[in-house]
């Protein structure tokens, strides 16, 4: 029997419906991922056509033909116009605007000059003292007072420490008595000579007698010298109980205290007193500098040095040179000087290290530039002269000494020349500039800042 429909419907296994696609996450992955491509082309092209400056250009052609997709405003071919240095709106070269036209570069310029220039020789020094002595005594004894104070300036002379005086005391007041003995034996025994002389004169006397006695008496004389030198010693022992400065100088720190037993022996000594005015300082000068310095040091001619301070910014003390070493040190290849300063305020202090500056000649009417005008590069040494049209021109020159911040130029420029000291960075030969006066600009930057002093008392 056949089978109805119905269950010929019923008997059919079940098909699964299918979801809907809006439901699928696989549908939503890919709508985003497109999402984020497009979004990423269009930024790309944005930016893209935003960083040359042109805006996208469709392919086709123009009318008459020509083909179309170069630079925008740029000249077809054969069409008559040359074609455009650069693309619309984008920038041009350093140092032109717009249209291809090159447009000033600001610098600051200054004036060459004519100065007198001292010609120097720079060197690192030490300072040292020209005298140097540890205190010590020169007797033993018990040290009973020191009358300094640690770094006190002191003249010669000055009493600086006292040892016990009492034992040198004694001694020379045996030594006193033992010369007054002697010289009272003494003048008996020339009495006793001139007797005698008289006694040989009558005959009443023998002459060996008279010779015995002339003996006698020269003896007492040896003893009475001899008791002077003692006398003599045991004032000096006493003296040297007092300890006196050698010579003017500065104290160290004290080495024993009062109370200690001191003596001529000891290693440590009671101070050491150092010279300090004057002072020398001691530099060396490299053999290839030697030649002007030995001219003139053998001429006789005087040669003045200045001692500065690390940063060689502030001048401690001006003196002159006094004494060249007698050889070679063949290790560096230089040779020792010395210089001597007044020191009168102080400002040198033994074995201090300084920036020496020995000033051998001095030049008189030199063209000098700032030192920062000059260029060295692949041309040599130069620097850029302003011109009268607004231009530079790069000026091989030929430098000489440098004076701080002033370089001498003996060739290439002239006093009242005006060169580039900065913003050469960007120049070349012949480049367009707008020159401001490097004077005037220290004056106008100097101008506000008096005035806010000024606002703010």
């Amino acid at each position: 029997m056949p089978e109805s429909p119905v269950d010929a419907e019923r008997a059919a296994p079940a098909v699964p419906r299918s979801r809907p696609l809006l439901r699928r996450p696989w549908f939503w992955l890919l709508l985003l991922a497109l999402a984020a491509g497009g979004y990423w082309a269009i930024d790309f092209a944005k930016r893209r056509a935003g960083g040359t400056g042109e805006a996208p250009v469709a392919q086709g052609t123009e009318t008459g033909g020509a083909p179309t997709g170069g630079p925008a405003g740029a000249s077809a071919p054969g069409a008559g116009g040359a074609q455009a240095p650069g693309r619309a709106g984008a920038p041009g070269p350093v140092g032109r605007g717009a249209g291809g036209t090159e447009r000033p570069i600001p610098v600051t310029v200054a004036a060459a000059e004519r100065a007198d220039v001292p010609v120097v020789l720079n060197a690192l020094g030490t300072v040292s003292s020209l005298r140097t002595v540890t205190v010590r005594s020169r007797v033993d004894g018990q040290l009973l007072r020191v009358n300094f104070r640690e770094g006190q300036m002191v003249k010669a002379g000055d009493l600086l420490a006292e040892i016990d005086p009492r034992p040198f005391e004694v001694q020379l007041a045996q030594a006193q008595g033992q010369l007054a003995r002697d010289r009272a034996l003494l003048e008996n025994a020339k009495l006793d000579l001139e007797r005698y002389r008289t006694l040989v004169a009558q005959e009443a006397a023998s002459a060996q007698q008279l010779d015995t006695q002339q003996a006698l008496v020269r003896q007492y004389e040896g003893a009475v010298k001899s008791d002077q030198g003692q006398v003599d010693n045991a004032r000096l022992q006493l003296e040297y109980a007092r300890i006196t400065a050698p010579f003017p100088g500065r104290l160290g720190l004290r080495l024993v205290d009062p109370g200690n037993i001191v003596r001529a022996g000891d290693a440590t000594g009671i101070v050491t007193i150092t010279q300090v005015q004057p002072i020398g300082v001691t530099f060396s000068v490299p053999e290839k500098d030697l030649a002007p310095v030995l001219k003139r040091y053998r001429e006789g001619r005087s040669m003045t040095v200045q001692a500065l301070d690390r940063e060689q910014r502030v001048v401690l003390a001006t003196g002159r040179l006094t004494t060249l070493d007698n050889q070679i040190d063949v290790a560096t290849g230089t040779l020792k000087m010395k210089a001597e300063f007044a020191n009168a305020d102080g400002a040198l202090f033994p074995n201090q290290f300084v920036n020496v500056r020995l000033r051998i000649d001095v030049l008189e009417g030199a063209t000098v530039v700032p030192s920062a005008a000059v260029q060295r590069g692949s041309p040599g040494t130069y620097v850029y002269a302003v011109q009268d049209g607004g231009t530079v021109a790069l000026r091989k020159i030929v430098t000489g000494p440098v004076d701080g911040e002033r370089t001498v130029v003996t060739s290439g420029i002239s006093a009242g020349e005006r060169v580039v000291v900065d913003g050469v960075d960007n120049l070349r030969d012949g480049a367009r500039v707008e020159p401001i006066d490097k004077a005037a600009a220290e004056r106008a930057a100097a101008q506000p800042a008096a005035a806010r002093k000024r606002s703010a008392r």
